[in-house]
């Protein structure tokens, strides 16, 4: 499917990720490398919200096309995103996500080149509506993602974020440091939630950590939180630690990226957020249960994963199950590997400033 001798100069192209966060960050590579690959192209991403505040502004992105959450449960909802779409004539639709919502959204855009998976990947009725479907070779969901550029014989699959920051949340988030007379790397953050009960850690040992990390290094513990079950969440860690954590401020999702931008490390579990930091370049220790991190963890040598168990099953089975296998992390495990990513941070820094007087 080569672009070589194509008359398409400028070819049209949608990327249909349409939820979760952590996901769509994670599909953020494969955004670069169509953009190095076909500068030319026209290049745009179907999401849902909230996810669009972080895709702003992307410097590979022509466009964001924000798909109502429950499309397809309204006859007239479908036609006016099926008008919307086909009105940008796509040439091809990339399905990341690969399950019936995503790949019927590749259909229903008219594109005739519609690229997703098969075989596990390739889940519901995503198959039926992708007429060119790879079954991957690689663990990890960036690296599976970019395996998609294959059937355009793109070769190019150098993963590269690019986290579009506003100055304004850069701003918000600076003023909130200043109030309390801290500087940036002068503060680790703590996001205890997750999407799914079965991938979190117990708000106590959260709060254990938070007070012995912060005697250990005079760090200070940051409680990040959205909405209110999580607000509760926080509250209960920052009394766990004998309020030695203090809770973040009220943040959307831009002035949640800047606070993690300037965070010396990230502590928490496989969600959103730990993707956001791991984006960032701020070093993550991450906290695995019911998934795998070589399949969606941290992306990227510098970070650092605790798992004891792995909880099997389906992904609903896993979903639904109890956190048992997340309460087998001990509060002495996260502390030492909070500590030594702070060291090899500590080693980096030094390497980063001979290299720079070399």
């Amino acid at each position: 499917m080569s672009n070589n001798g194509n008359p398409l100069r400028r070819p049209r192209i949608l990327i249909c990720r349409l939820s979760h966060i952590g996901d769509c960050i994670l599909t953020l590579p494969l955004l670069s490398a169509l953009r190095r690959s076909l500068p030319h192209a026209w290049i745009a991403w179907a999401v849902e919200k909230p996810t669009p505040q972080l895709l702003e502004h992307h410097p590979d992105l022509d466009e964001l096309i924000t798909i109502p959450k429950a499309w397809l449960k309204k006859p007239k909802t479908i036609a006016q995103v099926r008008n919307q779409l086909r009105s940008r004539a796509f040439d091809i639709a990339l399905d990341p996500q690969s399950i019936a919502k995503s790949a019927l959204l590749a259909w229903v855009s008219g594109a005739k080149t519609r690229i997703g998976f098969k075989g596990d990947h390739g889940r519901e009725l995503s198959p039926l509506f992708n007429n060119h479907c790879i079954e991957p070779e690689s663990s990890h969901l960036v690296d599976r993602t970019l395996e998609l550029l294959t059937c355009l014989d793109i070769e190019d699959r150098v993963p590269e974020f690019k986290l579009p920051l506003r100055d304004s949340a850069t701003c918000y988030i600076n003023q909130f440091l200043s109030e309390r007379g801290l500087a940036e790397n002068r503060y680790f953050v703590i996001n205890p939630g997750a999407s799914w009960p079965s991938k979190r850690w117990e708000n106590q040992r959260f709060g254990e950590v938070a007070r012995s990390l912060h005697e250990k290094t005079g760090l200070l513990p940051i409680v990040s939180w959205a909405g209110d079950e999580e607000l509760e969440m926080a509250t209960s860690i920052c009394a766990s630690s004998g309020n030695t954590a203090i809770l973040a401020p009220r943040t959307d999702l831009q002035q949640l990226a800047a606070l993690l931008k300037a965070a010396e490390i990230y502590l928490g579990c496989d969600t959103g957020p730990l993707h956001m930091a791991a984006a960032l370049g701020t070093r993550c220790v991450g906290l695995y249960g019911p998934t795998r991190p070589q399949d969606s963890g941290a992306y990227g040598q510098i970070h650092f994963a605790l798992q004891n168990e792995y909880q099997a099953g389906t992904s609903r089975e896993r979903r639904r199950g109890s956190n048992r296998a997340m309460q087998t992390i001990t509060v002495p495990q996260v502390i030492d590997t909070c500590c030594r990513a702070l060291a090899a941070m500590r080693v980096a820094e030094i390497k980063s400033s001979i290299e720079r007087a070399a």
